[in-house]
């Protein structure tokens, strides 16, 4: 009996690593200054995505991450109007994609720059992704 609960066990490791999402963990976050945000502003939207990134985005390794700058995010200030918030910040990175080509809507074996990442948040709260894509 001792011998199946081990082996169950196994089994059941061995899917839930299966089962993980993107790499994250060699991710260069650059710094980039901002009149708006306060580095842990920038930091918490960062850190959101990379969470997102983590769980979701199987087959997939985030290289660079950083926030887009300041005339950026206010070009995108409809999207928090449209999302009942006042605040948006945009972020940029860039990923690799493995020959299982992520999801299915990525092109496999190949790399993503510029990848734009959009998060809303009001009174200063979590952020919120609602967006992503070129």
């Amino acid at each position: 009996m001792k011998k199946i609960i081990i082996f169950l066990i196994c089994v059941v490791m061995i899917f839930s690593l299966s089962a993980c999402g993107g790499n994250v963990k060699n991710v260069n976050v650059v710094d980039v200054k901002s009149e708006i945000y306060t580095s842990d502003d920038i930091k918490s939207a960062i850190d959101t995505i990379k969470k997102e990134f983590d769980k979701d985005w199987k087959g997939c390794t985030l290289k660079e991450i950083y926030y887009a700058g300041d005339e950026t995010s206010k070009d995108y200030q409809d999207w928090a109007d449209r999302n009942d918030a006042d605040e948006v910040i945009v972020l940029l990175s860039s990923f690799d994609v493995d020959g299982s080509g992520g999801d299915g809507s990525l092109n496999p074996n190949s790399t993503y720059d510029n990848w734009m990442w959009i998060l809303v948040r009001t009174n200063g709260s979590k952020w919120k992704h609602v967006d992503h894509g070129y």
